[in-house]
């Protein structure tokens, strides 16, 4: 049971989320490609406006840590670390690919078996993702894929697959596997973190609010493999 100030900025949207005990109290977000700079801070402070109206007391600070814009990703890690430092709460870092997927999830009905691929855009034609069940079990771990008509052919053969993400419409045309389906205009924002945050916060699941660093595209190959992400 926690009040818990969501931030997410991985991607071109800047947003915002105050959630108590996993439900969104208030929220903010800015579609306009890359104003993470110019709008976190507003954003921040309406959220701790609108928690000091409430009597709210924040109880720990979460931020999207990953796979995603190095801009942003630096922007909404700076401000969630210095918020920590100066309120002395925890830090929670939740994965990127997991907070899309819960987008997806909520909003659809999905067989059991279906599997769920988000996709997160890097150059030509490269992605950053994973899959995970319906259970948000990870299925295959997060990678850098080059997609080819071949790509994930060994989970298509044997499950219907959703793809989505900023990455995912550059594959619609490559990956033409029968049970691929793809979701449009799926983008990682502040209101699908907040079940994730609960579950991290319930659990103690904080990071070093000193040396924690998000997960930049540029640096991910060589760093997945030292870092911890929900």
């Amino acid at each position: 049971m926690a009040t818990i100030l969501n931030i997410e900025t991985s991607t071109s949207v800047c947003s915002v989320a105050l959630s108590k005990d996993g439900g969104v109290e208030f929220h903010k977000e800015n579609y306009q490609n890359m104003s993470h700079a110019s709008s976190l801070g507003v954003f921040v402070e309406e959220a701790l406006d609108f928690a000091n109206k409430k009597n709210f007391t924040l109880d720990a600070i979460s931020v999207s840590c990953g796979p995603g814009s190095y801009t942003g990703l630096r922007i909404g890690v700076s401000q969630a670390k210095g918020l920590c430092f100066a309120m002395n709460i925890p830090l929670i870092a939740v994965n990127t690919l997991k907070i899309i997927t819960c987008n997806v999830m909520f909003n659809g009905s999905f067989d059991e078996n279906a599997l769920f691929c988000p996709m997160i855009d890097a150059r030509r034609m490269e992605v950053y993702s994973a899959i995970y069940n319906l259970g948000l079990e990870e299925i295959k771990p997060i990678s850098a894929d080059i997609i080819s008509e071949d790509s994930y052919r060994e989970f298509l053969d044997k499950n219907i697959i959703y793809f989505f993400g900023d990455g995912a419409s550059k594959c619609q045309n490559i990956i033409k596997h029968p049970n691929a389906r793809f979701i449009q205009s799926v983008l990682p924002v502040a209101i699908d973190m907040t079940a994730l945050s609960e579950i991290a916060f319930r659990k103690s699941d904080f990071q070093d609010v000193a040396y924690f660093e998000p997960f930049y595209l540029k640096e991910f190959v060589t760093t997945t493999s030292k870092k911890k992400i929900i």
